[in-house]
């Protein structure tokens, strides 16, 4: 089987976006994770497959690089409305995307830089899920001998912000597993470790479920930013700095939609043969 794809970034979190209007795609997890690995595929950080929609203008499915369909990834939000412009699939600059946590509205701007609408934050611990008797601003998790202050929240998908002294001494790979996989998250989560640098600026890391650390993570900045809000550390908007880049969040609170803007670039098209 041979798959015409191409390789984009979003921030430095990377992606394999494949058109599946045009094209009839059927692949395995064990697929995938060949895809995704670094020396003997593509390598990426999730794969991203446009489809077509009945209820939107596109449907945005998502796979992390060990094979397992998750419901919502910002850094692909914004790589997606760049890819179907650039594939001219649409003439609009601002699309309605339909993926498994709900609508989105990614808009290309004027500067090149992409804006995605990414819904309000959901904090019922049985939305995100977690397991919690009521639902608080912050939570005390522990992951052996650490006893750590989280604040847990669904961005589409399962967030843990922890705010940390020095991002980069952060035991961002050790802890990230291990939070990723503690039984409070049935389905686990993204692990994010926060360092406050003003009200309007944070250094961010984050160790996603399925991929391991990558160098930006969208939801992951929005649930960052929405956390520090909550817990009145930030005002918005928020310049959150990633390893891979910088990406702008505003959220007004409460109901209010958390917009998330950043770049998405093309890095190349190709094609690549499956057994």
């Amino acid at each position: 089987m041979k798959l015409k794809f191409t390789k984009m970034q979003g921030a430095g979190n990377d992606f394999m976006v494949i058109d599946a209007i045009s094209q009839s795609i059927q692949l395995t997890a064990q697929q995938i994770k060949t895809l995704a690995h670094r020396q003997f595929g593509v390598g990426f950080d999730q794969l991203l497959l446009v489809e077509t929609s009945t209820i939107a203008d596109f449907k945005y499915r998502i796979f992390n690089a060990d094979g397992s369909e998750v419901a919502q990834c910002g850094n692909g939000a914004r790589c997606f409305v760049r890819f179907v412009a650039d594939q001219q699939l649409t003439k609009k600059r601002e699309i309605s995307v339909e993926t498994a946590s709900g609508i989105i509205t990614p808009k290309l701007e004027e500067n090149g830089l992409v804006t995605v609408n990414m819904g309000a934050p959901r904090f019922n611990p049985g939305d995100i899920p977690f397991i919690a008797d009521a639902v608080s601003t912050s939570y005390t998790l522990d992951v052996n001998d650490h006893h750590l202050e989280i604040a847990a929240l669904s961005m589409g998908n399962p967030h843990a912000v922890q705010i940390v002294d020095d991002v980069e001494a952060a035991p961002v790979v050790a802890l990230g597993s291990q939070i990723e996989w503690h039984p409070r998250f049935p389905e686990r989560v993204n692990a994010g470790f926060m360092q406050i640098i003003d009200a309007h600026h944070i250094k961010l890391r984050v160790f996603e479920r399925g991929s391991g650390e990558t160098l930006a993570c969208g939801t992951g900045a929005c649930a960052a930013v929405v956390a520090g809000i909550q817990l009145g550390q930030l005002v918005s908007p928020v310049k959150v700095s990633a390893r891979g880049g910088e990406l702008h969040i505003a959220w007004q609170g409460g109901a209010a939609p958390v917009m998330m803007t950043g770049p998405a670039v093309t890095v190349f098209t190709g094609e690549i043969t499956l057994a």
